[in-house]
């Protein structure tokens, strides 16, 4: 993989950290980025928004205890918290969230999503998907096509092709450190039977088993002539190895991409201004947390990656560190201590959540910006003997904000303890179907091919939802 180092900067934490940029696959046979580029950007006439993030809670976000608390029901079942008003009339969520709540008129909550599987992947989540092939302590699903299916972001990618020009279609920020990739069981920006051109960029903070492209780091990409001349370097190798007379227009495009700074550029924090820092909550440490470190940073990242150009970024939240919570690491598995997590982990995700939106409303780009949040599947409505709630793939819980959706309200509700859907039962590929209507796909007439030639759709039968997209 190619990576381009980034400085030893200072977090929120006051850690120091290096960074680094992996652009695709490289080896010096060829490149997986230029695949990207071959896609004719086509235009959307009925195009709505023109980007999406997409926020991971993986492990399986409590519904109860974020978006649909049940205030009358008996203690084992409505917990520690008490419901909030928020600024429309009749809609209460979690005390914990109270910037979420003075947010409410752009989101839009869901209380009855449904399809899901007892099962820590977030394949759905990425690709609409529920059939899977065998993943990492994950059971097979059948039903999926040669090849799997493609994310999101990938189909954005294979269906418009780069909306600015040096900037992926599809980036991925999340970590990819063993036990996060064990919670997450799938990645986020995979192409599928779209193909490796299509896969998401990773942007990520790594240590080691990476190329460094030839001395250019995050500090000297601002310097266009210094990056072109690592370039230089790196094609006078490949010259001398006969690869060159291989490269096509494509290749060369791709090339254009790494050598163009903008997205470089977003992905460097120290070109935020302080005060905006300091919004994120990335200013200061949390003594609550591990090493004082959050994930605060990935909203920043997804709104400056969306702001250089990007259609498609997925980032994942919980508390640091990201990973199994049988080994004492945050994810949003609580089967035990489920409201002192609560206490640590919702909070954070407020400030996070909260700041990203109003910072994409303020700079023009909220209607243009779709945001959905989710998780795998809900918690138990009875709290176990270790005050934790199990899984329940029932019925769980999301939020949705921007891209033209309709919002302040909510869709759906739950039986009287919350075990399953009651009135609007939502179906995850009808929200699928609804985030490609605003971006602009049919989902009733487009059809990609998969790698045995045989024409998928991209939702099994679901529609767009009216209340959403009128």
């Amino acid at each position: 993989m190619l990576k381009i180092a980034g400085p030893k900067s200072r977090y929120c934490d006051g850690v120091s950290r290096r960074t680094w940029m992996q652009v695709g696959s490289l080896g010096l046979g060829g490149m997986a980025l230029p695949e990207i580029l071959r896609a004719e950007s086509a235009g959307a006439t009925n195009a709505k928004a023109k980007s999406i993030i997409m926020v991971l809670l993986p492990g399986g976000p409590s519904h109860l205890d974020m978006y649909d608390l049940k205030p009358e029901a008996p203690s084992e079942i409505r917990g520690e918290f008490q419901p909030i008003s928020t600024n429309v009339p009749g809609v209460d969520i979690c005390e914990l969230l109270p910037r979420l709540a003075r947010n409410a008129d752009k989101l839009t909550f869901l209380r009855s999503l449904m399809g899901f599987k007892d099962d820590h992947n977030t394949h759905w989540c990425s690709t609409g998907w529920r059939s899977h092939p065998p993943m990492p302590s994950s059971p097979i699903e059948p039903g999926f096509p040669p090849g799997d299916w493609p994310s999101l972001g990938a189909v954005l990618s294979k269906q418009f092709g780069p909306k600015v020009s040096g900037v992926p279609a599809c980036v991925d920020l999340i970590p990819v450190d063993p036990d996060a990739r064990f919670i997450i069981r799938t990645d986020p920006g995979q192409p599928g039977f779209l193909g490796a051109g299509h896969a998401g960029f990773k942007a990520k903070a790594v240590e080691r088993g990476n190329l460094v492209l030839n001395g250019a780091s995050l500090d000297r990409l601002s310097n266009r002539r210094a990056l072109l001349s690592s370039f230089d370097q790196l094609r006078r190798k490949i010259d001398q190895r006969g690869f060159s007379g291989s490269l096509d227009e494509f290749n060369r495009r791709a090339f254009d991409v790494l050598t163009t700074p903008r997205l470089a550029e977003a992905l460097d924090l120290s070109r935020e201004d302080a005060a905006t820092r300091a919004r994120y909550g990335l200013d200061r440490t949390y003594s609550g947390e591990r090493e004082g470190k959050t994930h605060l940073d990935q909203f920043l990242l997804a709104r400056r990656v969306i702001e250089a150009g990007a259609r498609c970024v997925t980032l994942s939240f919980s508390r640091w560190p990201f990973g199994r919570m049988l080994q004492g690491d945050y994810n949003w598995d609580w089967h035990k201590d489920n409201f002192n997590e609560a206490r640590g982990a919702l909070p954070l995700f407020d400030l996070g959540l909260s700041t990203l939106i109003e910072d994409l409303s303020e700079r023009g780009l909220l209607d243009e910006t779709a945001v959905v949040v989710w998780g795998e599947f809900g918690r138990t409505p009875k709290i176990n003997a270790n005050a934790g709630r199990d899984h329940w793939p029932k019925v769980g819980g999301g939020l949705l904000a921007g891209g033209g959706l309709k919002t302040g309200q909510v869709i759906g509700s739950t039986t009287r303890w919350g075990e399953e859907p009651f009135t609007r039962p939502v179906h995850f590929q009808e929200v699928f179907a609804s985030l490609y209507r605003q971006l602009g796909i049919d989902v009733a007439t487009t059809q990609l091919t998969d790698l045995a030639g045989r024409p998928q759709y991209l939702v099994d039968g679901h529609m767009p939802m009216p209340e959403l997209t009128g």
